[in-house]
């Protein structure tokens, strides 16, 4: 088959999209499947197209046997929402006319999102080159947006819950994270065209992430020692209850023999590094190259997984999979019911506590951080549950069946 796939991220871009979408873009071509991928310049880490990429709007190559367009994203503060609404859209703009002059036969389109708007681009361009469209939804949007209040404007709202409905009864499938969102966006179709809705989670790759010494390169540059770290590594956002984080470091500040550290990016750095400059036990850095992932991940004793209340209808964090793969114990702040907790569960490889609740996040971190032999098979546990789960080749092998599938009904 021949698959044309629109997504706003792809390696060597940092992004957890474009990690997910490299993996399975390998997977498919791995399995003798075609693909060109349209996406953006790298800018992730910076906010800005990254110096190497620079010069061209328009880069043209391979990555490993697919073919790659990237483009200029429009790259703009990622605590404006309408200047980055705005640079969605340029980036959709250029990815549909990318798409129009893709040289086709395609037996399928996937568009990923966030940004909603690649869902229209990908409706587009399946009637251009008149192949079923799926739809990915690796967060829910605008509810999450919504949820924290970083969408405030009723005209907003209105408009882009206008767009997810349109985009989601135009489209012949829509592949979700968990049964969570499959109910979200099962909710919003209706009429008499009816898309699949299919659950198919992210994915854990056990070979690229393996269990390491926690006596790592980057804790000795961090200079924390042999104290126990209770770490948050990923995006710092509005949907993450990452004042937990500080409030369980003013907590434990006096304690000589464990630190935090928060590892990442996002629209609350800048925030978070000012309230950890009174903090001698929290440290703030910055997102780490792809290739430092596995040597960050073994650096804590201690993973968190945040996430605010009511957010598990809308976003699944799949880092949750990372730090499972690593063999580290995990507590999971989130809602009752999600998935988190199931995997947690399922896995005995952590603790969930209620989301937004300091003192139980401080009850478990004391436990776990009072108990290296319970933190031991917990991490042990947790990679045996990786390693029987979903593999980014098997996560390629059901895209692929569902596009087949899709393409010869659609004739």
């Amino acid at each position: 088959m021949r698959l044309l796939i629109l997504s706003p991220h792809f390696r060597p871009d940092t992004a957890p999209t474009g990690e997910v979408v490299s993996a399975i873009t390998h997977g498919l071509t791995g399995r003798g499947h075609e693909v060109h991928v349209v996406t953006s310049l790298p800018w992730y880490r910076n906010h800005s197209v990254e110096q190497d990429w620079k010069g061209r709007p328009i880069r043209r190559g391979i990555y490993g046997l697919a073919t790659v367009t990237r483009l200029y994203p429009f790259p703009t503060d990622k605590g404006n929402l309408a200047s980055r609404a705005l640079g969605f859209l340029g980036l959709t703009g250029l990815a549909t006319v990318a798409g129009l002059v893709a040289r086709g036969p395609f037996h399928g389109i996937l568009a990923v999102s966030p940004p909603l708007t690649f869902g229209l681009a990908g409706w587009l361009l399946a009637r251009r080159h008149r192949c079923p469209l799926v739809f990915n939804v690796q967060d829910v949007f605008p509810d999450a947006a919504v949820e924290v209040g970083a969408l405030r404007s009723p005209i907003g709202i209105r408009f882009f819950r206008w767009l997810e409905r349109t985009t989601y009864r135009r489209s012949d499938a829509i592949t979700v994270l968990s049964e969570e969102l499959a109910a979200n966006v099962r909710a919003k179709v209706s009429g008499n065209r009816h898309p699949q809705i299919r659950v198919i989670p992210n994915f854990v790759d056990v070979e690229a992430i393996r269990p390491m010494s926690r006596f790592t390169e980057y804790r000795s540059e961090l200079g924390i020692g042999d104290r126990t770290v209770v770490m948050y590594a990923g995006n710092l956002g509005h949907s993450q209850s990452l004042d937990l984080v500080v409030e369980a470091a003013r907590q434990h500040r006096d304690r000589r023999d464990l630190v935090y550290v928060i590892n990442g990016g996002g629209v609350r750095f800048d925030e978070l590094l000012a309230m950890s400059r009174d903090l001698p036990n929290l440290e703030v850095v910055g997102y780490q190259p792809v290739e430092r992932v596995v040597e960050v991940l073994a650096t804590a004793d201690v993973h968190l997984v945040l996430l605010r209340a009511g957010l598990t209808a809308s976003s699944v964090p799949s880092k949750t999979y990372s730090v499972l793969a690593a063999g580290r114990p995990l507590i999971a702040s989130v809602d009752e019911g999600s998935e988190v907790e199931r995997v947690v569960a399922e896995a005995g490889a952590g603790l969930t506590v209620p989301p937004d609740d300091v003192a139980a996040l401080l009850a478990a971190i004391e436990r776990l951080a009072g108990n290296p032999a319970e933190r031991q098979v917990m991490g042990e546990r947790g990679r045996q549950w990786a390693e029987a789960w979903r593999s980014p080749e098997s996560i390629a092998a059901t895209y692929a069946d569902l596009v087949s599938d899709l393409a010869s009904r659609h004739g």
